[in-house]
């Protein structure tokens, strides 16, 4: 519950920087699908969060393979999207881009942070 609860209060965050750099930048910066990228990540972090969760209740001595499973799907999902942007649209490819990776290393950065968190007393039993 605290994982959600922390990326509740990411995405608040995100959206408050957002709203202030629409409000003084206009599309200058963001590109107009910011709003869709970013319910995008909140999605893909909650639904990664959730198999990683599944696979460390069923198989705990084989956690690593469900997080790095779950980081592949999350980056093979993440290119296609930007793949499919590129391949339709032709207006604002660099900054779709910018936005998207943008925030892409924002929630990994996001979710290494919650897994160390919640690592740290498992790895201290083992001293």
């Amino acid at each position: 519950m605290k994982f959600i609860r922390n990326l509740a209060v990411l995405t608040a965050i995100l959206c408050a920087i957002i709203g202030v750099l629409l409000q003084f930048t206009g599309y200058t910066l963001l590109h107009s699908y910011i709003w869709y990228i970013l319910v995008f990540f909140v999605f893909i972090t909650g639904f990664t969060y959730y198999l990683t969760q599944l696979g460390y209740k069923n198989d705990p001595e084989n956690f690593q393979v469900y997080y790095f499973a779950s980081m592949g799907f999350r980056m093979v999902l993440s290119i296609g999207v930007v793949g499919l942007y590129a391949w339709f649209f032709e207006e604002g490819r660099l900054q779709f881009v910018f936005n998207f990776f943008a925030l892409y290393f924002l929630f990994t950065g996001f979710e290494i942070y919650s897994l160390l968190a919640n690592l740290r007393p498992h790895l201290r039993g083992q001293d």
